[in-house]
């Protein structure tokens, strides 16, 4: 009887770890985690471009707007990726500013600062060419970059 209980125990701790090495295995197919927010670097894996020259993203937005406006932004890249994380930040302060209003198939919003401001994948397809509109804040901020 001893011997059966220990190996139903052993079982049983060996099934939770598994279960929760699957689940942080696969938690960043669906987003970033929050903890991204800050620095926007992947917390998950150790990334590095192999040649920058063939490796880039390009956003696109228009080149002034006023508070409250709704900005179109595209993100553009050579190549597939299946994972992102964007927001616009303040140039002046770094400082996360507005929301997302419209985001495209295959991603989420994330709040980081406050409710929507940053955007980030839902789902491990191939992405190339994104589509998003955000929206200014209601006060003046700046100058913005999207990141």
């Amino acid at each position: 009887m001893e011997h059966g209980r220990k190996a139903h125990v052993a079982i049983i701790g060996w099934a939770c770890t598994a279960l929760c090495l699957v689940s942080c295995a696969a938690a960043f197919s669906h987003g970033a985690s929050p903890s991204a927010c800050t620095d926007m670097m992947p917390q998950h894996m150790r990334a590095q471009l192999h040649s920058p020259r063939n490796n880039y993203v390009t956003i696109h937005t228009n080149m002034s707007f006023f508070p409250g406006n709704k900005v179109p932004v595209t993100v553009r890249s050579s190549r597939d990726f299946m994972g992102f994380l964007l927001q616009a930040r303040k140039v002046s302060n770094d400082e996360v500013a507005g929301t997302f209003v419209f985001i495209p198939p295959g991603s989420k919003l994330l709040t980081c600062f406050e409710d929507g401001d940053t955007v980030t994948h839902s789902d491990k397809s191939l992405k190339r060419n994104l589509s998003f509109v955000w929206k200014a804040p209601d006060q003046p901020i700046g100058d913005i970059k999207f990141l």
